[in-house]
């Protein structure tokens, strides 16, 4: 998935949790699925990769992982967010269901772009059965001409991450439909996003990402994961 958007001579590894739900739908989910993703992205950094990504439309994670890390952590919204904002006057999310639309809201707010969020809609289709692209593309379709007409978005964004690989084909109908807009992909969002940080050699801040204080610290036996 990410291979066909990288640069020639990036390398992409794609890692899976190994504790945490099937997908994240849900403050709940986001919050019991970080405590392994902290653990994956310190390994990749200790494994050489010059950036990690979170590649969930929640950014789970990415706050506390750029704490921990020395290198580039990067969230598929704040970056989809962020080149939404810089192609159009506002942008309209369409996510998955409607239990991310406040959590959306909330990150638009953190990345300070709520001023040009015109609007977050949903398909209505529970992440595990976005891989039916015909259901998916026409139901993505319809929320989002009505984004475009009703609340004036001049940019589209996939909320979900499971939405990939249709971004291009959702442009050609809009256009068809009178709206040559551009729609943006999260997961090429996020890879492009991270590429040039790496590239111009830039990472988070320490004096907004300061390192975590040393102190004792347990984990609850439910959500912990293993050390090395």
């Amino acid at each position: 998935m990410f291979a066909s958007y990288a640069f020639p001579g990036t390398q992409v590894s794609v890692t899976h949790l190994d504790y945490g739900p099937a997908s994240v739908e849900s403050e709940f989910d986001e919050a019991i699925c970080i405590p392994d993703f902290l653990h994956k992205a310190q390994q990749a950094e200790a494994e050489g990769y010059d950036a990690v990504i979170s590649n969930c439309f929640g950014d789970p994670g990415v706050k506390p992982a750029r704490e921990l890390l020395s290198i580039p952590v990067v969230g598929a919204a704040e970056s989809s967010m962020h080149f939404a904002a810089t192609l159009g006057q506002r942008f309209s999310v369409v996510t998955a269901l409607p239990n991310s639309v406040p959590m959306i809201e909330n990150l638009a707010v953190q990345y300070g772009l709520d001023r040009k969020l015109a609007s977050i809609r949903s398909v209505n289709i529970p992440v595990l059965q976005l891989g039916d692209k015909d259901r998916l593309t026409s139901a993505l379709q319809q929320e989002m001409i009505a984004a475009i007409r009703e609340d004036h978005a001049h940019v589209l964004v996939l909320g979900c991450t499971g939405m990939r690989g249709v971004a291009k084909q959702l442009e050609q109908r809009l256009k068809r439909e009178g709206y040559e807009v551009p729609v943006v992909d999260p997961t090429a969002a996020a890879l492009k996003f991270a590429e040039a940080l790496v590239s111009i050699g830039l990472k988070q801040s320490r004096i907004t990402a300061m390192p975590p204080p040393e102190k004792p610290r347990t984990e609850s036996p439910l959500f912990a994961t293993k050390r090395t």
